[in-house]
Formats: structure tokens, sequence, C-alpha cells
């Protein structure tokens, strides 16, 4: 499949993007696995058209990422992730970008069962969505299955440290890498994987060490969410970025605080409802009191 498609122009009276004849090439995951120590990789999640179109030209990947668990379906963890949903969700982050290379989530159970399930499924992702590659969790157990894919025609980006999909064993999402046999442990999983043929690797919610030695000893470029600024990229969950949730991980900078922002214009709009904004912090609950003393003495 060619990689060249159509830039996209908004139109003004609708608001909506157009595809125009001018082609440009995505970004593919050779140039990407190019980066390494170069320019610093930018990648954000995307689970919409919409997402994808305002994200995609200032993003060198879009990652179709399982945290639409909790940021689409209000689910408590990415456990109950589908394949349908990764599906849907990845060729409508592809239809709408024409730069970024768009990598989707596989989800949990889609792939742990044996590297035949894990090629049956990525290839099914892969012609379902027109996506660029695949993301998977775990080290040195999925090494062989990582090695299966690549050699197979299905580029993998791989995920060590804090990996959410096993939740249920790690009890929590706490930093990873706090003990010396832990550490080590996640620095022999990422090499693992950078040698079974991973293009990138995701780094989570590691000690800031840990991140540092594993970028200074793999070939491809590691992407760091909660783990170091050294590392070859970052990635963020968009929807914490511009705050659509009031709790976020203690390493996300919030640029906007757009739950609240939602909230007031959606009571301006629906005139005036009764029905109170619930902080979820005292932050939330002060600032709101502060706004409510201004209106009245406004």
């Amino acid at each position: 499949m060619s990689t060249i498609s159509k830039t996209l122009t908004f139109d003004t009276s609708t608001s909506r993007a157009n595809p125009t004849p001018q082609p440009m090439k995505r970004l593919t995951v050779p140039r990407i696995r190019q980066r390494k120590g170069g320019e610093p990789i930018v990648m954000l999640t995307a689970y919409t058209v919409r997402q994808a179109q305002l994200l995609d030209p200032h993003c060198d990947m879009l990652l179709v990422g399982d945290s639409l668990a909790q940021v689409i379906y209000g689910l408590p963890h990415t456990v109950g992730v589908t394949m349908e949903m990764m599906a849907l969700h990845g060729a409508a982050v592809v239809r709408g970008s024409y730069h970024a290379a768009v990598i989707v989530d596989m989800p949990f159970g889609s792939y742990e069962g044996s590297p035949q399930q894990a090629f049956d499924n990525a290839a099914r992702l892969l012609k379902e969505t027109g996506a660029a590659a695949v993301k998977v969790e775990g080290g040195r157990v999925l090494a062989p299955t990582i090695e299966f894919l690549t050699q197979r025609g299905i580029p993998v980006m791989g995920h060590v440290g804090l990996t959410p999909q096993a939740v249920n064993i790690l009890g929590g999402y706490g930093v990873r890498g706090k003990s010396e046999e832990e550490a080590r442990s996640i620095v022999e999983d990422a090499v693992a994987v950078a040698q079974a043929g991973a293009f990138s690797i995701v780094i989570e919610g590691v000690l800031e060490s840990i991140a540092i030695e594993i970028t200074s000893k793999v070939a491809c470029p590691t992407i760091g969410i909660g783990a170091s600024a050294q590392c070859d990229g970052q990635v963020l969950v968009t929807d914490d970025m511009l705050g659509m949730f009031e709790r976020v991980p203690k390493f996300v900078k919030k640029y906007q605080d757009m739950a609240e922002r939602h909230w007031w214009r959606g009571q301006e709009l629906c005139g005036r409802s009764q029905v109170p904004f619930i902080p979820h912090r005292r932050s939330d609950l002060r600032r709101l009191m502060r706004r409510g003393a201004k209106a009245k003495a406004e």
C-alpha cells in the first residue's frame, strides 16, 4: 500500500477537513528508527478523526492507545479493551491524518497466547486500520513474539516499565524499578525487546536513571512517558495534557483545564442548570468558590 496520502485543509464553512490533491508522504517506521539520538520524537494519543486532524501536523506518531478504555469508554483499566474497539478507533485516526505514522495498541489477550495468535490479530489490525505498526506491552517473555512479527512484515513498538495491561499483577500504577532487582529486570526487558526487532520502545513510569540507561543501551529510539527527558522522544495521553480529567499523573503538564471549561460552557448553553459541578480535589473546590465569589461581585 502506498504511503502517499492527501493533505487536509479546513473548510471554514463546515469546520471539517477535506482532502486536496497535494501529495504528502507519511512518516514511516524506518524514518522513525533513524531518529535515534537525533531530533526528539513527538507522539500523542488520538482516538477519533477530529483529534487526528488537529494533532497530525504537529506529531511524528499518533498512538491509538488502549487508554481509550478510560478516556472514551469509562472503564476502570485497559484490560477490558477489545480488538473491535482498537480496529474502529485505529481506522478513524488513519482517516483523519496524513503526516504522522499511526501506531495501534494491541489489546490485552490478543497477543500473549502465542506468536501465531499475535500475528493473526496484528495482521487484522493493520488490514482494517491502515496503521503503520502495532504496540505490545512486555519484556523478555515477548521477545520471541516480537521477532516472529517483525520477520513477517509487521512493525512492532515495544513497551516496558509500567505496563498498564498488567495492572492486576502489579497492583496499581506506581513507579517501577525502585529496587535494584526490578531496575535490572526492566533494563534487560528493553534490551531483549530491541534485539528482537522492535523499531522503538515506550518506557513508562520508571526511575529516570533506568530510562537513561535503556536509551544508551538500545539501538532503537526510546519514547518516554513519566520516565526521562533524555529519552529519544516523549508521549502523553492528549486528554490528560488538555485537562479533560481533574486527576492526571504527576508528570503531566496540563496546558488547559478543559474539564472545568466544558462544564461551565455547558451550563451557560443549557440555561444555567442547577446540577452542580462535582470537584474531585480540594483545589478544584477552592477554585470554584473563588469563581463564584467573583461572579457575585460582578
